[in-house]
């Protein structure tokens, strides 16, 4: 099965439109850079500098690490359906791992902090469903669409 590569492009709008829901006010240097290398990068778009392999996945992932006005290690994931076509992008909140248990007294206020992440998160992928970007909900909407259509037949 042959994969869809990846548009530039996309990726750079994709990465546009998290810089402005996650920096609503500025956006630091470290996550502007981030765009700007793969504006700039020759080559294959994920083998840019600023897109870093996921070497644990198993499927090709790729991440950027660009935070949000709260949270430093917020990332956006480039990576394979189940159906393995074409790449799609995902918010990684990247804070569930690090979580406190219930009885710290740090707990509260990290579960605000995810409560925040995961509606940056979901404010970014609706906005790049709007936009017309491929995404994981969006993914999984046009599959049951086709299972549902595949049963009807």
């Amino acid at each position: 099965m042959t994969v869809d590569p990846i548009r530039r492009e996309d990726v750079c709008r994709a990465v546009d439109i998290y810089l402005q829901i996650a920096y609503p006010n500025s956006v630091p240097l470290r996550a502007h850079d981030q765009l700007q290398i793969i504006q700039t990068s020759q080559g294959e778009c994920l083998q840019c500098g600023a897109l870093v392999r996921d070497t644990k996945a198993t499927s090709p992932r790729y991440n950027i690490r660009l935070g949000n006005q709260s949270y430093p290690h917020m990332k956006i994931a480039v990576e394979l359906p189940p159906n393995g076509q074409q790449y799609l992008f995902r918010v990684d909140t990247h804070d569930r791992h690090c979580c406190p248990g219930p009885t710290s007294p740090e707990y509260g206020a990290f579960r605000q902090l995810m409560e925040k992440n995961q509606q940056v998160a979901d404010d970014v992928e609706a906005a790049w469903e709007s936009a017309g970007l491929p995404t994981f909900k969006s993914f999984l909407r046009e599959d049951l669409a086709r299972r549902r259509a595949a049963m009807q037949r």
